[in-house]
């Protein structure tokens, strides 16, 4: 056992040892150590009170001591379920449906290096045309996964063998008429916390580097369904948590002097380099928005409750989210209409139809702007004003508001609380001493921290959460989608509490070349909408369609 031997959940790991020298957690609890206890969350007893408590502290103790010995891995959920819809919300009904743009005639490159960057859509085309085969089209994007991981480190694990055993299939399926649609042959990565049988799931950490899983992860299975190969396991930040992980520190193809953020690293770092088409990435608290700006490519965050999480690495059970990375909009979309929906195994998931259809223009389309957050200064000021006067010339109607006031920065205690419980048995073990990042504001010390946490003051937390639902539903009544500046504001937090999809994409470069982002904000469940009202804007733009030189 760890050094901190104390028997403690939440706070009470103050009173189940910390104060005692000899770390035994079988020495009795005494009115000091509650009253020094009870400065961490600023409350103050009576001696007669601190004593009064004693014996339910004592019980307490035992009662954590006796349950740590059920083991718990990490796939096992709380039973409390978080529910993102707010009072009187009415779940969309209905069928769904989905239509993509025309793709147009699409050729193969003189240059067959130009496929690196063709989108979904287009590489779907060719596979569909059978101008060149899934086998072609997979050795192609496996070939620049080799040549580049040295360079980007985004790849923990390349799945050859399954890629070209899934590329021989579809090419006989496709030449035998039995077309899956627009994935059908296409190569594609996941981050490294998704379960693929016969392959190392890592999380990126050294503790569970060696770690493999014997079943499908939901995404991975509705994929290959789709008809898309499977080529790397890709990096991402250790259990979750920016761009190192036990083999270094996954690189932007923009400037590989640099780190391509994270968590969704791999994912960001491979799409933007042209090492595959699209990924899929998570979200806690911006692990898809974040790498999706810093390596210039379109990321999709879609609703708390849209994406089953099963066989996903859990961090936050009430703030975990799927979504792909990809070239552009519309190839989020189609990556987005093989992936959600309820699958029988996360209960969180909602049944709620997706439509899609390309709008023609912004007429009388509402579109709400955080303006204090676009009229403060901030690095990307420039790019992001000239986001909204595009909008302004697509026909839009922007409308001004402000997000509820409540101090969202305040409830991350939230996130660090449930990694915490995920990764428990790091924390009692010792075995948080092998991560990689030992700095202040890594997991090992935040999941030390957490312990500290009352369990008063994290349901408190989500009390407030509720407010905040209920307060979003209300501002949100007066427009479609909302846009605001990718950073420099609380929206990111707020939206990850509140469960709210949303979409980064490409709207400009900063002085020294990198890219920068704006983001578009949808209503819960909404997605078909939120993706055609970006979609219109990055048509009219081109950022997204300039790429990395490697």
């Amino acid at each position: 056992m760890k050094k901190l031997l104390l028997p403690a959940a939440c706070l009470f790991s103050f009173l189940a040892g910390a104060f005692i020298t000899d770390n035994d957690p079988k020495k009795p609890l005494t009115t000091n150590i509650v009253d020094a206890a009870s400065t961490i969350f600023g409350l103050e007893f009576s001696t007669t009170e601190r004593d009064s408590m004693l014996e339910n502290l004592t019980n307490y103790r035992n009662n954590y001591e006796a349950l740590r010995k059920v083991e718990l891995t990490n796939d096992v959920a709380p039973a409390l379920y978080f529910n993102p819809l707010p009072h009187g919300f009415k779940l969309p009904q209905g069928a769904s449906s989905f239509k993509a743009s025309p793709v147009g005639k699409v050729t193969l490159p003189a240059n067959r290096n130009d496929l690196a960057f063709y989108s979904v859509a287009q590489l779907g085309e060719l596979l569909k045309t059978r101008q060149i085969t899934s086998v072609e089209l997979t050795r192609f994007f496996l070939e620049r996964l080799k040549t580049y991981n040295e360079k980007l480190l985004c790849v923990v694990t390349l799945t050859d063998e399954l890629a070209l055993k899934q590329a021989r299939q579809a090419d006989d399926e496709i030449r035998a008429g039995k077309y899956r649609g627009p994935l059908h042959g296409i190569p594609y990565g996941a981050k490294d916390l998704f379960a693929r049988k016969g392959y190392k799931t890592t999380w990126g950490s050294v503790p569970y580097k060696n770690q493999t899983l014997d079943y499908d992860a939901t995404i991975i299975q509705r994929l290959e369904k789709a008809g898309a190969i499977l080529c790397a396991k890709l990096t991402m930040g250790e259990l979750a948590m920016g761009d190192v992980w036990f083999g270094g520190k996954t690189r932007n193809p923009w400037d590989p002097a640099t780190g391509s953020s994270g968590s969704s690293a791999g994912s960001g770092s491979s799409v933007s380099a042209g090492l595959l088409p699209f990924a899929i990435g998570t979200e806690t608290l911006g692990s898809i928005v974040s790498p999706s700006t810093v390596n210039g490519v379109t990321g999709l965050r879609p609703t708390y409750g849209r994406v089953s999480r099963y066989g996903a690495m859990a961090l936050s059970w009430s703030m975990d989210k799927i979504g792909p990375m990809c070239r552009s909009v519309e190839d989020c979309a189609l990556v987005f209409n093989a992936i959600y929906g309820p699958d029988g195994h996360d209960p969180t998931v909602f049944a709620a139809p997706f439509r899609y259809a390309p709008l023609a223009s912004l007429k009388g389309v509402k579109i709400g702007y955080l303006k204090k957050a676009f009229d403060e200064d901030h690095p990307t000021k420039a790019d992001d004003l000239a986001a909204l006067e595009t909008l302004r010339k697509l026909g839009a109607t922007l409308i001004p508001f402000e997000l509820p006031d409540i101090p969202v920065g305040r409830m991350n205690m939230i996130l660090s609380a449930e990694a915490a419980a995920a990764f428990d048995e790091l924390t009692r073990s010792g075995k948080d001493d092998e991560l990689v990042r030992q700095v202040r504001g890594a997991w090992p010390n935040t999941f030390r921290s957490a312990r500290f946490i009352p369990a008063v003051e994290y349901i408190q937390a989500n009390r407030i959460r509720t407010r905040l639902i209920n307060e979003m539903a209300k501002t949100m009544k007066g427009f479609d989608v909302y846009i605001t500046p990718t950073f420099g504001n609380p929206n990111l937090t707020l939206t990850n509490l509140t469960g709210h999809p949303c979409v980064a994409l490409p709207n400009g470069f900063t002085a020294k070349g990198l890219p920068t982002s704006i983001t578009f904000m949808g209503q819960l469940f909404d997605e078909g909408r939120l993706l055609a009202v970006a979609k219109v804007y990055q048509d009219a733009t081109a950022f997204h369609k300039k790429h990395p030189t490697l």
